[in-house]
């Protein structure tokens, strides 16, 4: 089991041969964005993330640098927790926040009790049709390409592990809810599934990852925050060798 572990805390550190930084992704960025300003910061070549956060969510995203990013389908492997928020009534050919509206539909009335009830169902293994834009490759091709260019997409269920799903709140068509999920879960077609479970149609509107196995996002460091401290660090290291 790979134990969380802020390499910043630590005395010493060595990128090349390798660390684990925990960074809060930022809403609006894409997962490689985070890479591509830690590789420049840091200037080295390897560094890499542990799996995918979408440009609309945010939370803990998972670098590795140096020899460690060997390490990745480890990581990769670990439980996910993220907590979102899933609009009823309409639906967007992304199933989040940023695609267009394909359709919409009346929301009935819904109970907390009838929620929570409607979420343990989703509790357990299960087979889950991934979101037509993801990044599932059908002959090679990326799903999202074949998408955007209005091309049929037709994706055979996985099998997943939702391990828990929990409702934190629900008001004017919003259900807040907590989820514990395996590998290869898609948060968007979750919310997708749960609307229909409750007799609408649904997106996701927010999203943000909070926890993968021990590593938790309290312990991550924001992406500004990381650089500043990168370049400062990176400074004073220079500085030692000129005066050597």
């Amino acid at each position: 089991m790979i134990k969380s572990k802020n390499p910043i805390k630590k005395t010493t550190y060595n990128f090349e041969d390798g660390e684990i930084i925990l960074i809060n992704k930022p809403v609006g960025w894409t997962s490689f964005d985070v890479v591509n300003k830690i590789r420049k910061a840091l200037r080295i070549k390897k560094v890499g993330h542990t799996g995918t956060l979408d440009p609309f969510a945010s939370g803990l995203l998972i670098i590795l640098t140096g020899k460690k990013t060997k390490l990745a389908p480890t990581f990769q492997n670990l439980q996910k927790t993220y907590e979102g928020v899933i609009e009823l009534g309409t639906e967007t050919n992304t199933l989040d926040v940023d695609g267009e509206v394909v359709q919409t539909k009346a929301i009935p009335s819904l109970s907390h009790e009838k929620i929570k009830a409607a979420l343990r169902d989703f509790e357990g293994e299960s087979l889950q049709v991934p979101p037509a834009h993801s990044a599932v490759k059908i002959k090679g091709t990326r799903a999202y390409k074949m998408a955007r260019r209005n091309e049929p997409v037709k994706l055979e269920p996985r099998r997943i592990h939702i391990y828990s799903i929990q409702l934190l709140g629900y008001s004017e068509g919003k259900v807040h809810l907590s989820v514990i999920c395996s590998k290869g879960t898609y948060i968007r077609a979750l919310a997708r599934d749960v609307a229909k479970s409750l007799g609408t149609v649904g997106y996701l509107k927010s999203l943000k990852r909070t926890q993968v196995g021990d590593y938790s996002l309290e312990d991550a460091w924001e992406i500004d925050e990381f650089i500043d401290w990168a370049l400062s660090a990176r400074k004073t290291s220079e500085n030692k060798e000129a005066d050597n």
